[in-house]
């Protein structure tokens, strides 16, 4: 009798525990467990330390969780709530603080910014607004080689507007679009100017203590701050301890930290129009044309463009050892923000993008036949990109056309023709007309002209 009732009490308990284990297995998710697998593949490889995502739709959220170590030397795991630097996502703070001053009536995007900020334009008339969208034509200093011995020095910010000033222009006002961290760096000085307070007190003020964003700050290199983790870089050999940049100068393009959970409550509260009025939130986040009229995908701190047939508001970071990625669908009411503590191949775009076409049909371009003589538009081209003057060979093959880039020995086929001299390459689009080579992508438009 007792042999009996030890032998149900045992296959009550198993019962018992397998039941609990069947409604552990049944809460995690379907999209949990993909980006588990996602997460910890690139850890057991070495691509990253650790990461976090949160995954927020229609109220709901879908996955909050965090991945790898805080800290490898240490050991530590990563924290629920970590803080990490976030990189470019501060421009659309910038953004907003600046359409704060504007609704204020305290200055205006057609404003010449040298009303606020003495630099040498050469004669030209950049205004605030073209600060915003990148389209001014000054170079952005962290493609200026002198920068990097500056960045792990302690200077007067204005070391650094001396520095761009000595650089000549890449294009003509509002004639292109290069990513430029000079224009949100000099944004973040007109702030300062314009309120009299420094740029991480008017953003406490206006943004972070009305939101509640306890976690979100301008970041140091010397404070203590809770849940802050470690940044590393890829390579090959193994991950290493981030090179050391002096956050004088990120500053207003790129020096707050943050988490998952504070993101979210800053996105949602601005595409609720909680932060800006109607009309200047739609001036934040609707990009202009260029001279010509071409329509841009840059607006103000975020992209706004079609992803493979969903609209997307977004904007990515990158600084020394970290990686995010913020990205908002307005049609499908969809909020993905990933941060990774590890610069290399696997960073915030990486995971987002395989979140995304998780969750959402990817919509690929469809190419016609190629309806035009490719020998017309053979001939190397050339014109300024980010960082470098780019030149670039193009050549007619049958049914297409191969660019090859100077120096590189890879021959690129442009392969998804979609008519109107134009390809697409993912959602890049590229036209090659009137002895131009034209790129536009999210964050640039860059024009190369055909040379005689």
């Amino acid at each position: 009798m007792k042999r009996i009732i030890l032998l149900t009490t045992i296959a009550a308990m198993l019962l018992a525990t397998s039941c609990q284990f069947e409604k552990e297995t049944s809460n995690t998710s379907a999209l949990e467990v993909y980006a588990d697998s996602l997460f910890q593949a690139s850890i057991d490889s070495a691509q990253i330390a650790g990461g976090a995502i949160l995954v927020f739709q229609k109220g709901e959220m879908l996955l909050k969780k965090s991945y790898g170590q805080a800290s490898l030397e240490l050991s530590v795991p990563m924290p629920e709530d970590a803080q990490f630097e976030i990189g470019s996502v501060t421009k659309q703070f910038t953004a907003a603080a600046i359409l704060k001053l504007v609704e204020a009536k305290k200055l205006s995007l057609e404003d010449d910014f040298t009303e606020y900020l003495p630099f040498d334009t050469k004669g030209r008339k950049i205004t605030i607004n073209n600060l915003l969208n990148h389209t001014s034509g000054i170079p952005s200093y962290t493609e200026i080689p002198a920068f990097w011995d500056l960045s792990i020095k302690e200077s007067p910010r204005d070391t650094l507007v001396r520095l761009v000033e000595r650089n000549d222009f890449l294009f003509e006002p509002n004639e292109a679009l290069i990513y430029n961290n000079s224009a949100y760096f000099f944004l973040g000085l007109i702030i300062e100017k314009v309120t009299g307070q420094t740029y991480e007190e008017f953003l406490k003020q206006e943004f972070f203590e009305p939101l509640d964003m306890a976690n979100t700050s301008y970041c140091s290199t010397s404070q203590v701050v809770n849940n802050k983790v470690y940044g590393y870089n890829y390579s090959p050999e193994g991950l290493r301890q981030k090179p050391y940049l002096n956050h004088t100068w990120p500053y207003s393009a790129g020096s707050l930290c943050s988490t998952t959970k504070d993101l979210l409550t800053w996105m949602s509260a601005l595409h609720e129009r909680k932060i800006l009025s109607e009309s200047l939130y739609q001036s934040l986040i609707t990009p202009d044309s260029l001279n010509d009229g071409t329509p841009l995908h840059y607006a103000k701190g975020l992209v706004n463009f079609s992803n493979f047939g969903h609209k997307e508001i977004a904007h990515g970071g990158g600084i020394h050892g970290f990686l995010s990625d913020t990205r908002y669908f307005p049609d499908e009411d969809l909020y993905i923000i990933c941060l990774i503590n590890t610069t290399g191949p696997n960073g915030g775009s990486f995971f987002a993008d395989k979140i995304t076409w998780k969750l959402l049909n990817k919509q690929e371009y469809e190419g016609v036949d190629l309806d035009i003589d490719g020998a017309n538009l053979q001939g190397k081209y050339t014109g300024a990109v980010r960082g470098s003057t780019h030149s670039l060979e193009v050549k007619s093959i049958a049914n297409g056309i191969t660019v090859q880039s100077a120096g590189a020995e890879s021959i690129d086929t442009l392969e998804v023709y979609i008519g109107n001299n134009t390809w697409m390459d993912g959602n890049d689009k590229i036209t090659i007309e009137n002895d131009e080579y034209r790129v536009d992508e999210a964050y640039n438009y860059y024009i190369l002209k055909k040379e005689k």
